[in-house]
């Protein structure tokens, strides 16, 4: 009854909203500082059935010292039997490890393989775990199961933080990403993450606003602050920038750290860490 007494999104309002916000042009000593923030809210990502052991080291050494004197990502993600190859690697560096966990991407099977898969990532030594939701349970009406099991999962995280992916490209309506949003904090997310970057669209402007705005009626209404992550399809240093300008002007500065927000990302560092070549050169 809660879920379904949130006020309706203007789907029109949120899609130029987003899109004015995305015009914003900084330049040059505040796009170098966006450049940098930007690159230490990255979590470093590869998902893919052909990972290996010696991918994830090269991808960890990337992640601690990414070059030119760019500061380190905020985390690296991996499968949950990479995450004791990506402790090793990023061992006091302050990088954290992120693991995605419960049957990801598809979240399709028992809450008790999806309470092992997580207790196993976190045994490994992730710092943090990255969880789907049950997207059919979601669109079936079935929220007290989507409750449910986002309990059962951060009970299982123990000290590490959660992050709950809604799957946002599978929601259908904007409605749905803001019911997501609240129906996950309400559980205990330490943040919302739109996507897993296996389904098209993923982090869109208009959904990461909503979210945006989901997250800082929370604080209001709770006294507690969850971290918004958009993950998938962010690829240049211009769709980063974006999400900076949408952060500062919808949640507030006080979002605007590694904390807080983070930008999940396979390619988005190579483009961060170019632009900032080329402003600091020319080149």
């Amino acid at each position: 009854a809660f879920l379904h007494g949130l006020p309706g999104v203007d789907r029109v309002g949120a899609d130029q909203r987003a899109a004015m916000l995305g015009t914003r042009s900084i330049k040059t000593t505040a796009k170098a500082r966006a450049i940098d923030l930007a690159i230490s809210m990255v979590d470093l990502t590869t998902l893919e059935g052909a990972d290996t052991r010696g991918k994830v080291r090269a991808m960890c050494v990337k992640a601690v010292h990414p070059g030119g004197g760019a500061p380190r990502v905020a985390a690296v993600c991996v499968y949950p039997d990479l995450v004791p190859v990506a402790v090793e690697a990023v061992a006091g560096s302050g990088v954290k490890v992120a693991s995605v966990a419960t049957a990801f991407p598809s979240g399709r099977s028992s809450l008790d393989v999806k309470v092992a898969d997580t207790a196993f990532a976190v045994a490994a030594g992730a710092d943090e775990i990255d969880m789907v939701i049950d997207r059919g349970a979601f669109l079936s009406g079935d929220y007290l199961k989507v409750y449910e099991e986002i309990v059962a999962v951060k009970a299982a995280c123990g000290e590490a933080h959660l992050k709950v992916i809604l799957e946002t490209g599978e929601l259908a309506t904007y409605d749905n990403v803001r019911r997501a949003s609240w129906l996950a904090m309400l559980a205990g997310a330490d943040f919302i993450k739109t996507s897993t970057g296996k389904v098209s669209p993923a982090a869109t402007l208009p959904v990461t606003l909503i979210m945006l705005e989901a997250v800082r009626d929370f604080r209001d209404r709770t006294g507690r602050q969850v971290g918004v992550k958009p993950a998938g399809g962010i690829r240049t240093t211009k769709d980063a920038v974006k999400n900076l300008v949408l952060v500062q002007e919808t949640a507030g500065e006080d979002w605007l750290t590694p904390d807080w927000f983070r930008l999940g990302a396979s390619s988005l560092l190579n483009d961060l860490l170019m632009q900032r070549e080329k402003l600091a050169t020319g080149r």
